[in-house]
């Protein structure tokens, strides 16, 4: 006896929850770490990008992930890492492609 054709029935290989944006954040956050914390959460969480300087003093960011996890690294990074004050934090909707991994970049 033959079972009849199965209908595909996996799950689609890409999720509704995943969600990539762009950062930029202000303040003293260039000195202090900010980069290499920003590398080391967002790997932690899981995410893909890339952070680098910004010659006018900001970090900018491109974080993509599961939805909640992205958001999680939003309010990390609202605080930063312990030397770092945080004055100003942007975040926009991205459709860049965010690589494999998450790195650093150079300064732009």
């Amino acid at each position: 006896m033959t079972n009849p054709p199965r209908a595909n029935s996996d799950p689609p290989q890409f999720t509704s929850s995943t969600k990539t944006v762009r950062a930029v954040i202000k303040g003293r956050v260039q000195g202090v770490f900010y980069r290499n914390w920003t590398v080391e959460n967002a790997t932690q969480l899981g995410l893909k990008g890339w952070v680098r300087n910004r010659r006018d003093g900001s970090v900018e960011a491109l974080f993509s992930g599961d939805s909640d996890k992205v958001q999680e690294m939003e309010q990390r990074c609202r605080r930063g890492p312990p030397d770092a004050i945080v004055t100003g934090f942007q975040m926009f909707p991205c459709d860049d492609d965010p690589g494999t991994g998450f790195q650093r970049k150079p300064t732009v």
